[in-house]
C-alpha cells in the first residue's frame, strides 16, 4: 500500500470514527437499529447520520454562518458545483460511491432553511410537507446507502421518514416552543404563539393545554398511519437492512406508544426509550424479516402524498 493509500484509508477511519461518535452521543435510537447493519453499510449509514446532524446544527445556529452556508451548499448542487464546504468532507465519498442523487439533499436543505423563519404551521398539509423536508428526504437519500435500488420502495422511505418527523414533532412540542417555532397546525391547535404554548405548559387546566394535548394525541395517530405505510417497504431492503430500518421504525413508533402511555405530558421531560423498551421494540420487528420469503409487495397508499403533489417524482 502506497503511502498515498494509507493517508486514504486512515481519514476513512478517521471519518467513521467521527460518525459513531456522533451516532452515540445523539442517536441513540439510530446508534441501537445501526448495530444490525454490517461494517461497511453500518460506517456509511453513520456517515450520512453525522452529516444531517451537522445540517441541522447548521440550520439552529450552533454553528458560525450556518445558515449562509445551508443556502450555500445548496446552490452549490443546484448549479453542479464543486463542492468546498466542510460540513461534506465526510458525505461526499459516501454520496458519490453509492450514487445518493441530489435532489433529496436539496430537499432537506429547503426543509432545514424554512426553520430561518418564524415556524408557525397552517394546515395538517403544510405539517406533512415540512416533515417530508427535513425526514422524508432523508429516507430517500438512505435508500442507495442501504443498497436499496428499486424505485418501489421511495414512497414507503418517504413515509418511514415523515412518520419519524411526527414522532420528534410530539415529543418536542414544548423544546420547540422554547426555539420560537410551533409546528402543530393552526387547524388543530388554533393560531397560538410558542409563548402560548411554554404558558400552557404550566397549567394542565389552561385551555391552550387541552388544545395542544389533543393536538399531539392527533400528530401520534398520523404517524402511525405512515409508520404502517414505511414497514411494507422494508421487504425491498437487503436483510439486514431491512431489520435494521424495522428495528429503528418499532423503536421510535415506541416514544409515542409511550407519550400515550403517560396521558401525553408534552410539557414534562423529553420522553426516551429505555435500553429494555428498546429490545421489547426490536423483538417486535423480527416478524417481518421472517416473513419477507412469503411477503407480497403492497401497492402504496397515494393518499399519504396527497400534500406532497409536485414535491416528490
Amino acid at each position: 500500500m502506497t503511502g498515498a493509500d494509507t493517508t486514504k484509508s486512515v481519514q476513512s477511519d478517521a471519518a467513521i470514527d467521527r460518525a459513531r461518535d456522533s451516532l452515540s452521543r445523539n442517536g441513540r435510537s439510530f446508534a441501537w437499529a445501526a448495530r444490525f447493519l454490517g461494517h461497511q453499510v453500518g460506517a456509511d449509514a453513520a456517515i450520512l447520520y453525522s452529516f444531517c446532524r451537522i445540517l441541522d446544527d447548521l440550520a439552529d445556529g450552533d454553528i458560525a454562518g450556518g445558515p449562509k452556508r445551508l443556502a450555500a451548499i445548496r446552490k452549490g448542487l443546484l448549479d453542479k458545483a464543486p463542492q468546498s464546504d466542510p460540513a461534506l468532507t465526510d458525505f461526499w465519498p459516501v454520496m458519490q460511491r453509492c450514487t445518493v442523487p441530489p435532489e433529496p439533499l436539496i430537499h432537506l436543505l429547503d426543509g432545514l432553511l424554512m426553520d430561518q423563519k418564524p415556524v408557525r404551521l397552517q394546515t395538517e398539509t403544510d405539517l406533512i410537507r415540512y416533515a417530508y423536508h427535513v425526514a422524508g428526504a432523508v429516507g430517500l437519500l438512505m435508500c442507495p446507502v442501504l443498497g436499496c435500488r428499486s424505485p418501489t420502495a421511495k414512497p414507503f422511505a418517504i413515509d418511514m421518514g415523515i412518520a419519524m418527523q411526527l414522532t420528534n414533532i410530539a415529543r418536542d412540542v414544548r423544546e420547540d416552543a422554547e426555539m420560537g417555532r410551533r409546528y402543530l397546525p393552526a387547524d388543530w391547535v388554533g393560531n397560538l404563539e410558542p409563548d402560548d404554548i411554554l404558558k400552557a405548559s404550566t397549567t394542565r387546566s389552561d385551555p391552550h393545554h387541552i388544545a395542544i394535548t389533543n393536538g399531539t394525541r392527533k400528530l401520534l395517530a398520523l404517524a402511525d398511519r405512515y409508520y404502517e405505510s414505511g414497514a411494507k417497504g422494508l421487504c425491498y431492503l437487503p436483510v439486514r437492512a431491512h431489520l435494521s430500518i424495522g428495528v429503528a421504525g418499532m423503536v421510535y413508533r415506541a416514544i409515542g406508544v409511550k407519550l400515550h402511555k403517560h396521558g401525553i405530558k408534552w410539557a414534562g421531560p423529553r420522553t426516551i426509550t429505555s435500553k429494555s423498551e428498546k429490545l421489547v421494540a426490536s423483538l417486535k420487528a423480527l416478524p417481518s424479516v421472517v416473513q419477507r420469503a412469503t411477503h407480497r409487495p403492497t401497492a402504496h397508499d397515494s393518499t399519504l402524498h396527497a400534500a406532497l403533489t409536485g414535491y416528490v417524482r
